[in-house]
This record gives C-alpha cells, structure tokens and sequence, in this order.
C-alpha cells in the first residue's frame, strides 16, 4: 500500500517538474535521510514557524525546530533545521550564516551528531586493584 502511494505520488511531482528532483524528494522522505542544520544565535522571540519561513528560501524545509529550556520553556537561543536534500542544505548555509534574523545574528553549520551519553558515561575498566603489601 505504501509503496503504491509513494509510485502515484513520483508521477504526480514528475510530471509537474524534473523527474530527479522528485525522485529524491521522494527518497529523502521514504527513507528518512534528511539534512540537518543547525542555528545559533537565535532570538528568544524565534519560533519554529519563522525559522522555517526564513529558510524556505533555499529549499524544502522538512523540519524547523527551535530548541526550549524545558522547565521554563523559554528558548535557550538554537535550532535544527532540516532538508530533504544537501544541496538545498549547503546552499541555506552559506546564504544565512552571519545574516540577521529576529534582529540577532546567527550562526548557521551543519548539524553534528550528538553523542552518545551512555557510553560517556561508563567507567573504564582497568582489571582488580593490585593487592598491598605489608612489608
């Protein structure tokens, strides 16, 4: 069923633009592969609707997220955004990063993987403790 509508779905785009172009739209939706921003440097007026306007420029904005303190739910001055493709994602960058947004400059590069904390957070292990001689 899925599939079927994902067929329709690339007709419908392919005859209406580049079949390339809607291919990979297609693909970067099916299978979950998207290019991740991140900004700094945001106002704490930014919302995830103004991130996405001011990014949609470049590209088909998938996600626009703008990171909250969680107790105060304040923003605490970052975000993600996502693209369905790398060259719509490399071309938002250099186009906004050092641009004003909300009357702040921001700061725009691609987004890095956050590390695992889990295995941050584990001891090494160094084998039992050398026995103490008395004497």
């Amino acid at each position: 069923m899925a599939m079927a509508a994902l067929r329709e779905a690339s007709r419908c785009l392919a005859s209406r633009g580049s079949p390339a172009a809607a291919r990979s739209m297609l693909l970067a939706q099916s299978r979950g592969i998207t290019y991740k921003l991140f900004v700094g440097g945001l106002s704490q007026f930014a919302t995830e609707e103004s991130l996405a306007e001011a990014f949609s420029r470049y590209g088909q904005v998938i996600e626009a997220t703008v990171v909250r303190d969680k107790v105060t739910d304040i923003p605490k001055g970052f975000g993600f955004v996502k693209f369905a493709s790398p060259e719509e994602a490399n071309n938002a960058r250099e186009e906004m990063n050092g641009k004003a947004l909300n009357g702040r400059v921001i700061y725009v590069d691609i987004a890095k993987a956050k590390p695992d904390r889990a295995t941050d957070a584990l001891p090494i292990a160094r084998g039992p403790p050398k026995p103490i001689s008395n004497g």
